[in-house]
């Protein structure tokens, strides 16, 4: 067995012990693409031999995709399947866990109309919004990892063969997983500590404001006062432990939804629903996004900001140093579950409720008394880079440095 070939199967493993952490007699949900589908089967072996009931696997294909966007009428993306949501929604509450494997195609839908995107976006929130509520108030196990396809290896590695693109983007993914180490999980235990160590750090401070400071960027941001940062993984509604995300490096918290002034400057592309929005700047008046710019995309921007009241708001603010593994590997990779773990970040739109102190149990009229912003989307944007300065201003008034350099000061 190459090393290669024996990374990716502590891949799969680690997707399922440390990322959902499948329990015995569970359901695994896998949401895949076609391509990925021997990864896929792999994953599923590691599922049953961790004594899973059943593994389902909901299929995507890049080209149906396309191919509906580009030849089906208007009124086919203002609707989602009802049965699919309610579909999602009982098979969470039967405990059921779920794992996307994600695998972008940068470009693939730069030439469809942006209102299709956005129509597309508002249907599929809304439909899912009640399975969104639960996976964000980490009612539920849920993880993402991803996997390479030739046209995402291309555009990551252009200079490149095919084989050799689809071959460094497995390696560099793998390095993020650290599935290279010699004990994978036990690398992860020792990461994942480290970060709570952070995180106990910034709940000590309660800090009431960040400041942000950078090319581009001067933006004061409120945080609740009941905020908690959040790190690596979190325990679900029934105890079990999961790491959402593999890799992660992040820090995250959520703003105080009408407390965001000032404007700030993206510093990676945002791949949002096939369109790349680059360059671009929002400027915010108490909490609201009252104007915005961008090189490429500005109207993709914009009707993403438009898709609801709440899609105009900060719903998350994430930390995340410049000296950290996939920040180290100089690679633009065209998705954000990546690249919001070598950059800190912001997400436009909605918070999630276990950043707040027994927030997971709110009503959404507590929530909103709290300052937790609502939309059916939640869009990640990196505003990292070594020239970003974070300021904290304690309760008392004191400001002491966060940030500097990019860095943890």
């Amino acid at each position: 067995m190459s090393s290669l070939t024996h990374a990716i199967e502590r891949y799969a493993e680690l997707a399922v012990s440390v990322g959902i952490n499948v329990q015995p007699g569970q359901t695994l949900v896998i949401q895949a693409p076609l391509y990925n589908a021997e990864f896929v089967r792999l994953i599923a072996k590691k599922a049953y031999e961790a004594g899973a009931k059943n593994v389902q696997v909901e299929w995507d294909d890049d080209e149906l995709k396309r191919m509906k966007y580009m030849m089906a009428p208007d009124e086919a993306f203002e609707e989602y399947p009802a049965w699919k949501a309610q579909g999602y929604v009982e098979m969470a509450g039967n405990d059921a866990a779920f794992l996307t494997v994600y695998s972008p195609t940068p470009d693939l839908l730069r030439d469809v109309k942006p209102e299709r995107l956005a129509a597309a976006s508002k249907a599929y929130g809304t439909a899912m919004r009640e399975y969104r509520a639960m996976m964000q108030a980490g009612r539920i196990s849920w993880a993402i990892v991803s996997a390479p396809s030739p046209a995402w290896a291309r555009k990551v590695f252009p200079d490149a063969s095919p084989e050799d693109a689809e071959r460094l983007l497995w390696e560099h993914l793998l390095r993020a997983a650290r599935a290279y180490e010699e004990h994978p999980v036990e690398a992860w235990r020792q990461h994942l500590e480290r970060l709570r160590g952070h995180v106990e750090r910034m709940n000590a401070k309660r800090y009431a404001r960040l400041i942000y400071r950078s090319p581009g960027t001067e933006l004061s941001v409120d945080l609740p006062p009941d905020h908690q940062w959040v790190a690596g993984g979190i325990h679900n509604a029934k105890g079990t432990f999961f790491v959402p995300n593999i890799p992660t490096e992040e820090l995250f918290t959520l703003p105080h939804r009408d407390s965001v002034n000032g404007t700030v400057s993206s510093t990676m592309p945002l791949n949002w629903n096939g369109q790349l929005i680059d360059k671009f700047s929002l400027t915010f008046e108490h909490g609201l996004v009252t104007s915005c710019t961008a090189e490429t995309g500005l109207e993709a921007l914009q009707r993403l900001i438009a898709t609801d009241p709440g899609a105009a708001r900060l719903g998350e603010v994430a930390l995340v140093p410049q000296d950290s593994p996939i920040s180290n590997m100089k690679v633009l990779f065209y998705n954000t579950g990546l690249d919001e773990n070598a950059s800190c970040h912001f997400a436009l739109g909605n918070a999630y409720p276990l950043c707040l102190k027994d927030g997971s149990s709110m009503s959404r009229e507590e929530l909103d008394a709290r300052g937790a912003n609502f939309s059916i989307v939640h869009v990640d944007f990196m505003i990292g880079s070594d020239q970003l300065d974070i300021d904290g201003v304690l309760q008392d008034g004191t400001v002491e440095p966060v940030f500097r350099s990019g860095n943890w000061a």
